[in-house]
């Protein structure tokens, strides 16, 4: 199968995708890719809070592209581990809004120190003439799951 065809096949891609996901260790649901004993849902949900200081709990589903009724699991385990407070919105008997506890600020801190280590090698291990097409190629899959 010549470049091009390779490029067109959607197999191709499954299978790159997977060999990515393996390497990188998304497939392991208790562990962040970092190392982390948290589930990569936890570390999304902790970096959301953490860089806003606060959320609503449907703007975080909205922001982590989870169902409403995974988020609510989510939160009630950051919540069981000390990480993150709920409270009713002031604007709106329904709403909740979240934030982090002193614990979980230091959970969320831990989490972005492992994380920059593990990109700043991953970074270091890309020929500095391939990063930028990593990046967009990046761009381009995310776009095209937008759509």
């Amino acid at each position: 199968m010549s470049k091009d065809q390779r490029a067109d096949d959607p197999v191709v891609l499954q299978e790159a995708l997977g060999s990515f996901v393996r390497a990188f260790g998304l497939h392991q649901p208790e562990t962040t890719p970092c190392g982390q004993p948290i589930s990569v849902s936890e570390a999304y949900a902790l970096s959301e809070l953490a860089q806003e200081g606060e959320l609503r709990q449907v703007e975080l589903t909205r922001r982590l592209r989870l169902q409403k009724s995974t988020v609510s699991r989510l939160v009630g385990q950051l919540s069981g581990r000390g990480w993150v407070e709920r409270a009713p919105a002031p604007d709106d008997g329904r709403g909740v809004v979240l934030r982090l506890t002193p614990s979980g600020r230091r959970a969320a801190q831990n989490l972005a120190e492992a994380r920059r280590e593990r990109f700043s090698r991953l970074l270091s291990s890309i020929p500095a003439h391939e990063r930028a097409g990593v990046l967009h190629a990046l761009d381009v899959m995310v776009e095209a799951l937008d759509d």
